[in-house]
């Protein structure tokens, strides 16, 4: 009779601790969503481009990873790849999309699709169209033991190492000279210039650091996920939804936006796991219907 009773007791114990898991895990997910969601966010606010390459670049420091840390190892590598990443969306924007910005935004739109086809056709040239395994370093390779509850040391830094980019970012946005250029360049960029300051360089460095985000969270996913060329299609799809969901411009709400994305979809994936990926998607419908500003974006009052 007692063992009767043994497995039920055992998953009323053990479900606490799984939902745990599940949760810390959209943490993990949603911090890629973050980072990625961050990059768009900006590059939109100050350039008003759409880019629709995001997820290339996702994609690109994904695989530098793995061939730098060949050659110099993984550390160097983790820092080397996004300022890799940042120089190429610098060259970009110097001279791509510094001739569109005052053209019709389709043809941002038009260009930064071609870019994301175009640079997933290079990823299979040069790589081969299968993915390739990259393996969590060893040095990051245990798990942390608290009691029943068990989590890998590499998933901790990947949460460590989220918090400090988004910190990093904000005290660059709003206590440094560039982030003030920067704020106001999208309060009023005529203004900026009328004072003599050039956006231009502003510009290059916002689209390096909105790449280099991406490159990140490339970087940190391909331990996890694997790596092949169209592997940030997907991704951001998702990103584009968090920068609606918390508003664009709105920096807390893109970060609060991306984290509530991962958990929905961790724990949607506990409870009805058919109905994860379409969960994201429903809570942006939600949101939209009663604020079409996002949860955190400024008010529209035509639409409200």
């Amino acid at each position: 009779r007692v063992g009767r009773f043994q497995p039920s007791f055992f998953k009323e114990k053990q479900f606490p601790m799984l939902l745990l898991e599940q949760i810390l895990n959209g943490l993990l997910v949603g911090t890629y969503y973050t980072l990625l969601a961050l990059g768009l966010s900006i590059i939109f606010s100050l350039g008003g481009v759409v880019n629709l390459a995001h997820g290339a670049f996702y994609a690109v420091g994904a695989y530098l990873i793995v061939f730098l840390s060949e050659l110099i190892g993984f550390p160097v590598a983790f820092v080397v790849t996004p300022i890799l990443v940042g120089m190429i969306g610098i060259i970009v924007e110097t001279f791509f999309l510094r001739r569109l910005y005052t053209k019709d935004p389709i043809l941002t739109l038009l260009f930064t699709f071609g870019l994301a086809m175009s640079a997933e056709q290079v990823l299979r040239l040069s790589f081969g169209a299968s993915g390739i395994p990259f393996s969590i370093p060893d040095f990051l390779s245990g798990q942390l033991h608290l009691g029943s509850f068990i989590y890998s040391y590499y998933r901790l830094a990947i949460l460590a190492v989220t918090t400090v980019s988004i910190g990093g970012l904000w005290l660059l946005f709003n206590k440094t000279s560039f982030g003030l250029i920067m704020r106001a360049g999208v309060a009023d960029s005529e203004m900026v210039r009328a004072m003599g300051i050039s956006i231009k360089p502003i510009l290059s460095l916002v689209c390096a650091i909105g790449v280099g985000l991406a490159a990140v969270a490339g970087s940190m996913s391909a331990s996890l996920t694997g790596v092949q060329p169209a592997m940030g299609n997907d991704i951001v799809t998702a990103a584009f939804v968090i920068c609606v969901l918390g508003g664009l411009g709105s920096f807390w709400g893109v970060v609060f936006a991306g984290l509530l994305v991962g958990v929905l979809k961790g724990v949607t994936a506990l409870y009805i796991p058919p109905a994860a990926e379409g969960s994201i998607y429903a809570l942006m419908v939600l949101v939209l219907i009663f604020r079409p500003r996002g949860m955190f974006g400024i008010r529209f009052d035509r639409l409200e």
